[in-house]
């Protein structure tokens, strides 16, 4: 029975579905992924210390990832159409491996940069891929789904962040090894326990583009998160300037850090119960004002207490904001397009990524951080009425995916 056509498992008490096996498969994929990614954390320090770079070619090389990773949401969607879920997943994770031991090796700067670019566009194969292959699921379970995966990849990352300083006690070059056998590690998960989800009928060979220029939702949703997860990335871009014009150490921002992925591995479970069945452009709409609020006090607060608060507020928007996006795309995904659909939901964080330090520096460079801290509560306002515009949209799009994906078990 494929995944397509199994009919949810339902609790006799409280009539929740289950998570199926494929969601706890990428979620693993993800937690080993994650937590064996020593190398991102630890790049900076990498490139200036054993490489002997300035603090601005390292930056470039890390911009150089970022553009990888955009570019790798496209080429991940438009190959899980193509190729299959499961074979894009193989691909991204042998692919990071080979980026891995390139990078690792790599002695010249433009060596350095390319395999940057190279590690940023397979280490991102897995996102548009996995996502598509939770949105091949029945629509009830997709929330859930989602949120596991959100979850697994956060508690790897603190993991990582948590391990890579001691091992990079013992050599950088360990590092990149490590990294290696853990993407292998998930690749052979995949291997094991990933099936294909991609349906036959979803083989046909329409062109993106113009479906997507077609669709005023998608491309008002797709602008939207564009600006929401600048605005998201921004406030973490510019807290480490603040904190430190404020008197604060490398320990109290590390302190402050720490709490936003504790928060979302602590408190994602309960809001995915609380939050999973409640309207979803609500939901979006207000984590993107708890955002807006979060980065505001970011740049507004001055004792260590205040910034651990605005991190707390920026993390809420982060959870709400995680238990709906996946679901709310896949909603808006033609069967045939989900893949390419995702990986363009996808490359708005990437986005966000490369846009928001741009816009968080220059603002608090230009201005001061009175205007960032308005400036960030006003967009928060603006995206809140934006996403709000589009909720009655919303709901009519996901009852008629509802529909459509009750029509494919029956």
């Amino acid at each position: 029975m494929t995944v397509l056509t199994a009919t949810a498992d339902i609790s006799a008490n409280n009539h929740t579905p289950r998570l199926p096996a494929l969601a706890w498969s990428l979620g693993a994929c993800h937690l080993v992924a994650r937590a064996g990614g020593f190398v991102q954390p630890m790049l900076v320090l990498y490139l200036t210390q054993q490489q002997g770079m300035t603090p601005t070619a390292a930056g470039a090389v890390v911009a150089a990832v970022g553009i990888g990773d955009f570019g790798s949401q496209l080429l991940g969607g438009w190959l899980g159409d193509r190729l299959g879920r499961r074979q894009t997943m193989l691909l991204g994770f042998l692919g990071t491996a080979i980026a891995l031991a390139a990078l690792g090796s790599a002695e010249t700067t433009t060596v350095i940069w390319a395999a940057a670019v190279g590690y940023g566009l397979t280490a991102g194969l897995f996102r548009p891929a996995g996502s598509a292959a939770v949105a091949d699921l029945p629509p009830e379970q997709r929330v859930r789904a989602y949120s596991l995966l959100y979850w697994a990849a956060n508690l790897g990352y603190a993991i990582a962040a948590t391990v890579s300083g001691v091992l990079a006690s013992h050599g950088y070059g360990l590092l990149f090894w490590l990294n290696a056998v853990a993407v292998l590690a998930a690749a052979l998960i995949v291997v094991i326990a990933v099936p294909e989800t991609r349906s036959s009928a979803s083989g046909a060979r329409r062109a993106l583009l113009p479906a997507l220029l077609g669709d005023r939702l998608m491309v008002t949703m797709t602008l939207i998160h564009v600006a929401y997860f600048t605005l998201n990335m921004q406030a973490f871009a510019t807290l480490p300037l603040l904190m430190t014009g404020q008197g604060c150490g490398p320990a109290t921002y590390g302190a402050v850090l720490a709490l936003n992925g504790l928060a979302i591995v602590v408190l994602q479970p309960l809001a995915v119960v609380l939050l999973a069945h409640r309207d979803r452009g609500t939901v979006l709409a207000t984590s993107m004002l708890l955002t807006g609020l979060g980065g505001g006090l970011v740049a507004l607060s001055e004792p260590a207490a205040g910034y651990a608060v605005a991190i707390l507020i920026l993390s809420l928007g982060q959870i709400g904001m995680a238990v709906q996006f996946g679901a709310t795309f896949a909603d808006l995904a033609p069967a045939d397009l989900r893949s390419r659909y995702i990986g363009v939901a996808s490359s708005t964080w990437s986005l966000g990524t490369i846009l928001g330090p741009l816009v968080g520096t220059a603002l608090l460079e230009h201005t001061d951080r009175i205007w960032l801290g308005a400036c960030a509560i006003a967009a928060g306002l603006l995206l809140f009425a934006a996403q709000q515009a589009v909720a009655g949209s919303l709901r009519e799009r996901q009852a008629a995916g509802n529909d459509r994906g009750y029509r494919s078990q029956s």
